[in-house]
């Protein structure tokens, strides 16, 4: 044991103390690693009676409360595996790949939200899920929303995460234009882009392995489906619809955004505040697009807490 002199004490103190502060940055900066493998091994297609082919993951509890999870623009269902793992085991988990995405049929024709809509009511149909909690991060959130304003009897509560009730006025659009972006691209689309980088930049460390996973699932996709969906679901004028419709959507909603999320941008936000008054918000600081995939506990226990607010759910601490 190393004796310290006492004139020495408070620069030892203070080293200490500059040193548990480097170790608690370097250990925030460390990005938790994400199981793909239970969602890999647990994949299931089904024919619906459109003639999509859609995928699905079922987890959890299958007597539990059914809650469908629903990815963003070029994503799959494996959106969702930083999460799943801090959601309530009380829930049965219902991850899906929307048509031209991950595992599922890639038509020709056509990627409206209500095409979207109708794939999961034709989904849950099919497993005989009469009500469900929906679940929808960027692009999935409009097809969340559309889901519970066309079938509201068989929505129970509704998140939408990194969402919007429009496009972005001209006066904060960004610098960089994301759908000029996408409409350069040329086939074969490269996975390790400058573009694709930074189509999935957060923030806040997220795992790698994860990341290059999800990189390469979105260079599978066919261009064509990047430009049926960009044209038919998030083009300006298909946004500009979603304010007419929200006033349907009567279920118990929570909205969910990062503070830095460089595509869904603060007047778009507000417009859907302003669209559903009565739901519940929660804004994290500091996060971006992807906000489950930075903070993963946090996130979870804000939507525990929401879907099943009479239940006994732990609540988690610091992402």
């Amino acid at each position: 044991m190393t004796t310290i002199p006492r004139s020495s004490a408070p620069l030892a103190r203070l080293a200490a103390v500059a040193m548990a502060l480097v170790a608690a940055a370097a250990a925030a900066a460390t990005p938790r690693p994400v199981n793909l493998r239970p969602l890999d091994a647990a994949r299931r297609t089904v024919a619906l009676p459109d003639g999509i082919t859609m995928a699905y993951v079922p987890l959890g509890n299958p007597r539990g409360t059914p809650v469908v999870l629903i990815h963003g623009y070029t994503d799959s269902d494996l959106d969702w595996a930083p999460l799943i793992p801090y959601l309530s085991k009380s829930f049965r988990l219902i991850a899906v790949d929307l048509r031209g995405h991950g595992e599922s049929s890639k038509p020709e024709c056509c990627y409206t939200r209500y095409d979207f809509a109708y794939d999961i009511k034709l989904l849950l149909d099919k497993l005989h899920v009469r009500r469900a909690d929906i679940v929808g991060h960027s692009l999935g959130s409009i097809v969340a929303q559309t889901f519970a304003e066309v079938w509201p009897a068989r929505t129970a509560r509704v998140v939408l995460i990194s969402s919007t009730a429009g496009p972005p006025p001209k006066a904060e659009r960004h610098e960089y234009d994301w759908a000029a972006q996408i409409r350069r691209l040329k086939e074969p689309l490269n996975p390790n882009s400058a573009f694709m980088r930074k189509w999935w930049w957060s923030p806040h460390p997220v795992d790698p392995a994860f990341l290059r996973r999800e990189r390469q699932n979105a260079a599978a996709i066919p261009l064509r489906v990047w430009l049926a969906v960009l044209n038919q679901s998030l083009s300006d004028a298909a946004l500009r619809g979603l304010a007419s419709t929200l006033p349907r959507l009567k279920a118990p909603t929570l909205l969910i955004w990062g503070s830095n999320d460089p595509i869904m941008l603060p007047a778009m936000r507000r417009g859907l505040e302003r669209a559903l008054p009565h739901a519940k918000v929660v804004i994290f600081p500091g996060l971006g697009h992807n906000p489950f995939w930075e903070q993963p506990r946090r996130v979870a226990a804000v939507i525990n807490a929401f879907l099943n607010p009479a239940a006994n759910v732990r609540r988690y601490g610091a992402g």
